[in-house]
């Protein structure tokens, strides 16, 4: 399946659907990389299949993932692919940003397309990190800069702190279950042209239990356009204008069941009955 696109503020242009990595060569701060060659092998079939975009973060595996990703992405055409990565918040101040910055780059072997504050820091203002993050794109380890986890106010302080360089994407929980972000932050993001970049699309599998009150009408919609409500939870998300996904996929079938997201959209009717059946809370 050939891969779309969408273009965002400063001329950061993002495949629509990427993968997520969490849980990918450990978790919390916890380094796994017992499965490398079975999770080197994933990402490079999905490569293989069509995937550009790939998620992931320090604190993912405590970096165990960035060295799966390194290892992967090694042998393809690097202006091909795109990579996100993110700094804990605790590494949020100048010099840590700095170095946990080097420090991925040295896990991936290359380069961070799009490095991101993972959530908000208690400590550190905002400038701090954003003055960092500038440093980082004049050195050349990173292309662009963006944040995770903020909400309106906190996305439009991190705007105003950004002096040389734009603030370009928001990664954030958000799927048709979870569509708090539509209230205040999506706006702002549509109007400054922000990457929403969803995490959990797929809602960790909620989104698909049959139980789920909403479940019969996303079954639904599926069964019309001859796709599973996993497609069409997706290509909800990819038809908000500056909206992207990275779903995880642990397996070949699901690295082909998301790709089938693309080459169609839903339409505006049956895009409001999914809305109605999965209501923001």
């Amino acid at each position: 399946m050939e891969m779309e696109y969408k273009t965002f503020r400063g001329d950061l242009k993002m495949p629509v659907i990427g993968l997520g990595t969490w849980g990918i060569g450990g978790g919390y701060w916890t380094p796994d990389c017992s499965r490398k060659a079975e999770w080197v092998a994933l990402i490079r079939r999905a490569i293989e299949l069509g995937y550009r975009m790939f998620d992931t973060a320090e604190m993912y595996g405590g970096g165990c993932s960035e060295e799966i990703i390194g290892s992967a992405v090694s042998g393809f055409s690097r202006d091909d692919l795109f990579i996100i990565s993110k700094v804990w918040p605790t590494h949020a101040s100048f010099n840590d940003v700095l170095r946990s910055a080097r420090a991925s780059v040295g896990r991936l072997g290359t380069f961070i397309d799009l490095y991101l504050l993972h959530w908000p820091s208690r400590e550190v203002p905002i400038a701090e990190t954003i003055r960092a993050f500038e440093r980082l794109i004049d050195d050349g380890l990173i292309r662009f800069m963006g944040v995770s986890n903020f909400d309106s106010t906190a996305l439009m302080e991190a705007m105003s702190a950004a002096k040389k360089y734009e603030i370009v994407a928001d990664e954030v929980k958000y799927n048709l279950t979870d569509r708090f972000i539509e209230r205040d932050l999506m706006p702002i993001a549509v109007k400054e042209n922000i990457a929403i970049i969803a995490y959990s699309p797929l809602g960790t599998g909620n989104l698909l239990n049959p139980s789920n009150p909403g479940y019969s009408v996303l079954k639904t919609i599926a069964d019309k356009y001859g796709k599973t409500p996993a497609q069409v939870a997706l290509n909800w998300l990819i038809s908000k204008p500056n909206t992207v996904a990275i779903p995880k996929a642990t397996r070949e079938e699901h690295l082909r069941e998301n790709l089938g997201a693309l080459g169609w959209r839903i339409n505006q009717e049956d895009q409001k009955q999914l809305e109605q059946a999965y209501p923001i809370t």
